[in-house]
Parts: C-alpha cells; structure tokens; sequence
C-alpha cells in the first residue's frame, strides 16, 4: 500500500509513518499543509505514481479552520479512485458530511484518538486503500443520532440501527455478528431488512452498504 501523509505536527506526521512503514506500507511522501498535498498528489500523478491513499489532518495551515477536508474533497474530485482517509481531533459533523457526499467507495474519517489503537488505525488505511469506508464509532453516532429526528430511518428497528452503525465502521457481516455475539445469518437478515426499508434496490450492488449510511445525510 503506498501511501501520503498530510499534517502539520511533525511529531504525529512522523509518528503516522513509523506505524504504516513498520507493518509493510510505503509512505511515499509526507507533508505539513493541504496545498502541499494537493501539489504532491498531482505531481505523484503525472509520474504515474498515484499513491492508494492519502492520510490527511482536517485542520492544516494557514488558517487550521478546514483546509486539509477542502484538500480531500478536491483531490476525490479529480482522482475518483484515490482513497482519502481524514482525521480529526473532535467529531465535526459538517466536514464529515461534506466528504461523504460525494462517492461512498474509498473514504475514511476517525477521530485523533483512534490511532492509539494502532492495528484498527492500520486496518482502517487498509480498508480505505481497497476501497471500502471507514467511520469513526462517535462520527456514527453522531450522524446517526441526528438522523433520528428524520422520517428516513424511522422503520428501523433499534437492532437494525445498531447494525446500521457497525456497517458504516466498515465491518463485514461476520465481524458484525461477532460484535453482537449473534449468527451470521442474523446479520444478513438484518442488513437485508435495512436495504429494503431504506428502498435501496438490488441494482445498487455492493454500494447499498454504504448508501444504507448515507441516505439520511441527503433527506
């Protein structure tokens, strides 16, 4: 997995890249402010060295407001396939909307804290990398909370929410059932039940997944 690092603290850059390097991945180059990473990707890009994802602080310089998501959102919308993983240091639900309201397949926002965890920080670069979604459990509760006031997600039963949570961490319906100690049928029956009262089709493919999540950010 190659990999670009944006953030401005030079210590938790660095310290970014000692965990990726350790277990295997190639951070290809590391930087300290979004038009920096803008710069780096493009220039990554006409080498033909596009990197699999890119590692950015919400808040860089100049002004530490909203420059590394603006960056993020900007890079997504010329390289479709890049995945782009955000952290922050509180949950901010406007910048988490924003990232995701484009395309679902390879997007990430955690908060700060979560990179204590090192193998779910890893598991969550890697996922992103490959093309899934990784969401911080507070970023989930929050949008999830807030869609409670929502007729959208009205039919769903708490169970269904609470599946509906662990599906926008990105886990699999086997790692959902062993969270919730229950079978893997379950789940699915679960997920299933979800995708129907949400009226999202067969025809949306594998997307269903995270389009489950995101429907209620676009009601």
């Amino acid at each position: 997995m190659r990999v670009v690092i944006a953030e401005d603290s030079v210590l938790l850059r660095e310290g970014l890249t000692r965990l990726l390097t350790d277990r295997g991945h190639d951070v290809v180059a590391g930087v300290g402010d979004a038009d920096a990473l803008v710069k780096t990707i493009a220039d990554l890009d006409g080498r033909g060295e596009l990197p699999d994802v890119v590692v950015a602080d919400v808040r860089m310089p100049p002004t530490h407001t909203d420059e590394g998501v603006r960056a993020a959102v900007t890079l997504r919308g010329v390289h479709p396939g890049l995945g782009v993983l955000v952290l922050s240091q509180y949950v901010e639900e406007r910048y988490a909307t924003e990232l995701l309201a484009g395309s679902s397949r390879g997007v990430g926002y955690l908060l700060k804290d979560r990179v204590a965890d090192v193998r779910e920080f890893v598991d969550a670069v890697v996922r992103v990398a490959e093309g899934g979604t990784a969401l911080d459990p507070e970023v989930v509760a929050q949008l999830l909370g807030r869609s409670r006031k929502q007729d959208v997600l009205a039919g769903l039963t708490p169970r269904e929410r609470e599946v509906l949570g662990l599906m926008a961490e990105g886990r699999t319906n086997s790692a959902i059932a062993r969270q919730l100690v229950v079978s893997d049928g379950a789940v699915e029956k679960h997920v299933s039940n979800i995708f129907l009262k949400l009226g999202l089709a067969p025809s949306d493919g594998d997307h269903r997944r995270v389009l489950a999540v995101l429907t209620y950010l676009n009601s």
